[in-house]
């Protein structure tokens, strides 16, 4: 017993002398001390409990301790959150104050706008006066438009949709909005709150035109009341939370100068497309997504006279027509139940009866597309239409896919000879990499040969011009030379177009 307590006391001295821990001595020390436990006989008894070694600390160790402590944030940087938290809790009370005074009153169906927005602001301050923590001249403000953002516009993205310069936002969740802006995409400085604020967001949008989304109608179209266009998409089906896209609306709508100014268009086929629109020409606007066509069917629009009947039919109300007898019609989703759609191809049927002079289609995208080639082919000519393609050889396959898909069961060259009769023009628009957004062919359709659908360009894009050294497009629409045989369609309309207009070293 006296070799087990002497081996035992002079451990613990060797560890009382080493208080660091280095390895060196820490190690022997170790080992005594399991010596002692493991190799002592079983009846041997040790009645002080033997505390664990300390933990060895090794010169990189010290190193990291001394770093972990110099990285310590300090209070003036967490000043910033601190501050910023404390504004988010400010605008959440006075948020709830509000509601809770207001009540009702913001979704009366008879108050005016402008009324609706004094009431709000007039409350907004009252409640702001009485908060009992200051608020400097600058968050007041803030919270001030923030809060109004959210009650009278939609949040967060409400200063992107005031701003000119932004003509696209794009929520892909509630901390992830984009923007498009001069044709470029850009990461935006805002985010709502939470799924919960995203989902308010959106059916404050839907349910101002009588739609709605949710779990059993989880995509919707919509429009803003200043026209602008919207699809929203829900969860399920929107797996990272709820997208949220709004095509802006532009209140004062471009015009044909605006086009040659940015390059879109030059003054030679701007006036060959003046005289087509005259000349009671149908035509088909194609291009890819975003590449303008709605733009340019609101200009090719603005050349139909005045004394004509003209019919619009969309899915969401988005042209601008300057002309004053104008009719415009809208599709219409099913209910919850899945019964009162009207589509677009129901609307086309209709508008054979109001003695149209002219046809205008938003977009053809299905059957439809074979109630318009029937209205071209009945006498209604003039109408003009988009739809999606990569060039004008797809717009003419694409035509065919979706009149077969009214099911009808035509043969592929019954189909096509319907196109030839039907169509006379294809404006085809692109957009580039660098954002601008061109019209690249001014394509005629001709006539069947064999069971081939013959095109001509009128005007083509001249790619061999390049890129500068900032990426920007060089090339423009140049003339191919050869003159459209449409052109005896249009003298009767009384429309003569200049021969010289089509000639190729015309700049």
């Amino acid at each position: 017993m006296s070799g087990l307590a002497d081996r035992l006391a002079a451990a613990r001295r060797r560890r009382d002398d080493d208080p660091a821990g280095n390895d060196d001595v820490a190690a022997p020390v170790r080992d005594d001390l399991e010596g002692l436990i493991i190799g002592a006989p079983l009846t041997t008894t040790v009645t002080a409990p033997v505390p664990p070694p300390p933990p060895a600390i090794t010169l990189a160790g010290k190193r990291r301790a001394a770093v972990a402590v110099d990285e310590q944030p300090t209070t003036p940087r967490r000043a910033l959150p601190q501050q910023t938290d404390r504004l988010e809790l400010i605008k959440a009370s006075v948020h709830t104050e509000l509601l809770r005074e207001l009540g009702p009153t913001l979704y009366a169906a008879n108050l005016d706008q402008n009324e609706l927005d004094q009431k709000v602001r007039a409350a907004l301050h009252d409640v702001l006066a009485s908060q009992e923590k200051p608020l400097s001249a600058v968050d007041r403000t803030r919270v001030t438009q923030e809060i109004s953002d959210d009650i009278l516009g939609y949040g967060p993205i409400e200063p992107y949709l005031r701003d000119p310069e932004v003509s696209e936002v794009m929520v892909n969740g509630h901390d992830n909005i984009w923007l498009e802006r001069s044709g470029r995409l850009v990461a935006a400085d805002a985010s709502f709150a939470d799924e919960a604020h995203l989902r308010r967001t959106i059916d404050k949008i839907v349910s101002r035109i009588g739609r709605r989304v949710d779990e059993s109608s989880p995509m919707v179209d919509a429009r803003l009341p200043d026209g602008s266009r919207v699809n929203a998409v829900v969860p399920p089906l929107a797996i990272d939370g709820s997208a949220l896209t709004i095509r802006k609306f532009a209140a004062d709508p471009l015009t044909v100068e605006d086009l040659i100014r940015f390059g879109s268009l030059s003054d030679r086929t701007a006036a060959f497309l003046d005289a087509c629109v005259r000349g009671r020409l149908n035509i088909i606007v194609s291009g890819s997504t975003g590449a303008g066509k709605t733009t340019t069917l609101n200009v090719l629009s603005s050349f139909i006279p005045h004394d004509e009947r003209i019919v619009t039919i969309e899915d969401a109300a988005e042209l601008q027509l300057k002309q004053e007898h104008v009719v415009r019609l809208e599709s219409r989703p099913a209910n919850i139940e899945g019964k009162g759609e009207v589509a677009i191809r129901d609307l086309v049927k209709n508008s054979l009866r109001m003695r149209p002079d002219r046809i205008i289609v938003g977009e053809v995208r299905d059957s439809s597309a074979l109630d318009m080639l029937q209205a071209m082919n009945t006498g209604h000519d003039g109408s003009i239409c988009t739809l999606h393609s990569n060039g004008p050889r797809d717009t003419l396959s694409r035509l065919e896919t979706m009149v077969l898909m009214a099911g009808m069961d035509l043969p592929i060259r019954a189909i096509r000879e319907q196109v030839a009769s039907a169509v006379d023009l294809i404006v085809h628009q692109t957009r580039f990499k660098d954002g601008t957004r061109r019209i690249t062919h001014l394509t005629e359709v001709e006539r069947m040969e064999g069971d081939v659908i013959t095109l001509q360009d009128v005007f083509a894009f001249d790619h061999t011009a390049g890129f500068d050294e900032k990426g920007n497009i060089l090339g423009r629409l140049r003339g191919t030379g050869l003159r459209p045989k449409f052109l005896e369609k249009m003298q009767y309309a009384n429309v003569h177009v200049d021969p010289m207009l089509f000639a190729m070293d015309g700049r």
